[in-house]
């Protein structure tokens, strides 16, 4: 993704980020990584996706996403922002260390405890929660350390007790998510889903993993039961499927938005695996 943090403070004692994310270009990339991450659309509109959940964004729209939940904002391109970029959001992440097992176990922390569960499947934080949630969020990276964190402590307290949060990724999606214990197989994974549209090198990937090319292919069909392009093209064909419910896109821009060189290659694994083209695809998103 083209884009840029914009880091408002940064220290070494800091137990959080806080930042300001602002992409001035068309794209996002659909992607997910190891820290919570409560995002405030300040700037830009378009569509927002939290594993199978598809809706629309604006300036206010709040989400709080749990760690691997992959995610992506895809900004309207005839957004018109006072600032001209396409997209401006407020950024919250954090690790589990911050929270950890021991104080959560406190009863002052039953609310906050509650917040961090309901984040695994993405929440977009609404109603009255939403006033209180986004006055701290756009101070917390004006404060200074000891005090961030007590707002940090505040506003994870306002989430967990709320009764207006709004869940977004279904049952169904978690439990057919990526999961594995195997740490190589999770860099591999990883590594595709921050990569998929891009050539991938097998030589790097082999690397990165630390076995010889062969070796990686044997393993990774071994566990996936597919080869390592196959399931580069599953990832791909996924997100393609998201796009293609906003009919705004073209088949072109999804074609290429989702990693693939030309439409013809598309079509053919499109239909490969889902076992309809794009087109009717689109048809039946509609229909439903």
């Amino acid at each position: 993704m083209t884009a840029f943090f914009e880091k408002i403070i940064e220290k070494k004692d800091e137990s959080f980020y806080i930042g300001i994310f602002q992409d001035n270009l068309e794209k996002s990339t659909w992607h997910y990584h190891n820290n919570f991450e409560i995002s405030f659309i300040t700037e830009g509109s378009g569509k927002r996706i939290v594993g199978d959940s598809i809706e629309e964004f604006q300036p206010g729209d709040l989400a709080f996403i749990g760690p691997n939940l992959p995610h992506v904002w895809i900004a309207d391109k005839d957004t018109r922002t006072p600032s001209k970029r396409t997209l401006e959001m407020v950024i919250l992440q954090f690790t589990s260390n911050v929270l950890s097992p021991q104080l959560l176990t406190f009863p002052e922390f039953s609310n906050i405890k509650r917040a961090l569960a309901l984040s695994e499947k993405g929440i977009q934080i609404i109603g009255h929660t939403l006033n209180e949630v986004s006055e701290i969020m756009l101070q917390l990276p004006y404060l200074k350390s000891f005090e961030r964190m007590l707002h940090f402590f505040m506003l994870m307290d306002i989430i967990g007790r709320s009764d207006t949060n709004k869940q977004l990724a279904s049952r169904e999606y978690l439990r057919g998510r990526f999961t594995t214990g195997n740490k190589r197989m999770e860099a591999i994974h990883e590594y595709l889903m921050k990569n998929y549209r891009e050539d991938v090198s097998l030589e790097k990937l082999a690397g990165m993993v630390n076995m010889a090319e062969g070796s990686l292919c044997r393993f990774f069909k071994m566990n996936m039961g597919i080869t390592i392009f196959e399931y580069l093209n599953k990832i791909k064909i996924e997100f393609a499927c998201k796009l293609l419910m906003d009919q705004n896109h073209s088949m072109t821009e999804v074609c290429f938005d989702s990693g693939f060189n030309n439409l013809s290659h598309f079509n053919k694994q499109f239909k490969k695996n889902t076992g309809v083209s794009p087109s009717e695809y689109r048809k039946r998103f509609k229909g439903a």
